[in-house]
């Protein structure tokens, strides 16, 4: 773990006390550039997930962020859990480290309430394999690595679905598809769960598996010579829209509205443009304004 700033407190275990909230100032808006900070309420609290397509954002919107007078104070992890319980508990004012779909599932599994702030940017995935060249060529028995987490362990299942290889069932929303939903595998293919984090590392290892480009890219694999299929549904964009994520009385937050303007801003929308040559889409669509009403959408 790295720290922009001085180590804090070590995080909270699940279960821990409510820490007080920090009172939130009361100015509003401007019509252009970022909120103004006020008072000695000018630093905002982030803890974030130690990878570029988090953590070098999050460096531009510090700095455009300290240009308003904002102090933006973060914290790096590699661990999907903490993000959600520190925020939740008063610790934290936002986190920047999933996708609606996994801050869905980590809410009824937990009994927290962290909602979406405004989104960031979408990773595709895809069905990638380092050993055959299509879907057809995949082998009876073939060994096929999904995300363990329920959020993105269906979107294999679906990708494979829609190829015509094997058969589910249909009325199940993709993020909540499990193998328990497959009502026909001809093929016999051998599903190995793993870590979300692992399945570029883990291609030599399988005949074919669920990844995100963008790991897949990082890990020195082309995504147009590995990919088998890619996710292009568009209804599949909205549960895995990476967001920053608040709890709801801070939705509407001075400080909320600040870190959009920065992390909406032309620098960011930049970074994603460069990086590994676009294999990550900026979206700017949900905003402090429209997120109550889409994630009410959404969720119900």
């Amino acid at each position: 773990m790295s720290h922009s700033r001085p180590a804090p407190p070590a995080l909270p275990r699940r279960g821990g006390l409510l820490a007080a909230v920090a009172v939130l100032s009361t100015l509003s808006l401007t019509g252009c550039g970022l909120v103004q900070a006020a008072g000695n309420d000018d630093t905002i609290s982030l803890i974030v997930t130690e990878s570029a397509p988090y953590q070098e954002p999050t460096e531009i919107a510090k700095e455009l962020l300290a240009e308003e007078g904002w102090t933006l104070e973060t914290t790096y992890v590699t661990d999907i859990v903490q993000p959600n319980q520190v925020v939740s508990q008063g610790e934290y004012d936002a986190n920047f480290f999933q996708h609606q779909a996994y801050l869905h599932q980590f809410n009824q599994d937990n009994g927290t309430d962290v909602v979406p702030a405004f989104s960031v940017y979408y990773a595709p995935s895809g069905i990638f394999s380092l050993r055959h060249d299509s879907i057809e060529d995949l082998p009876d028995g073939a060994t096929i690595s999904l995300p363990v987490d329920t959020a993105n362990n269906g979107r294999g299942l679906k990708l494979l679905a829609e190829a015509g290889a094997l058969e589910i069932d249909e009325s199940v929303p993709v993020t909540e598809l499990s193998q328990a939903d497959i009502t026909d595998n001809p093929r016999d293919f051998q599903f190995v769960e793993i870590d979300q984090q692992s399945t570029a590392q883990t291609l030599p290892d399988v005949d074919a598996g669920l990844a995100f480009s963008r790991l897949v890219a990082e890990a020195g694999h082309s995504v147009e010579e590995t990919a088998l299929i890619l996710e292009e549904d568009e209804e599949t964009r909205v549960p895995y829209t990476n967001v920053l994520a608040v709890t709801p009385e801070n939705l509407d937050s001075e400080k909320t509205r600040a870190l959009q303007e920065a992390y909406q801003s032309p620098e960011v929308e930049q970074w994603y443009a460069d990086y590994l040559d676009g294999a990550l889409d900026y979206v700017d669509a949900i905003t402090v304004d429209t997120a109550q009403q889409e994630w009410e959408e959404y969720t119900s």
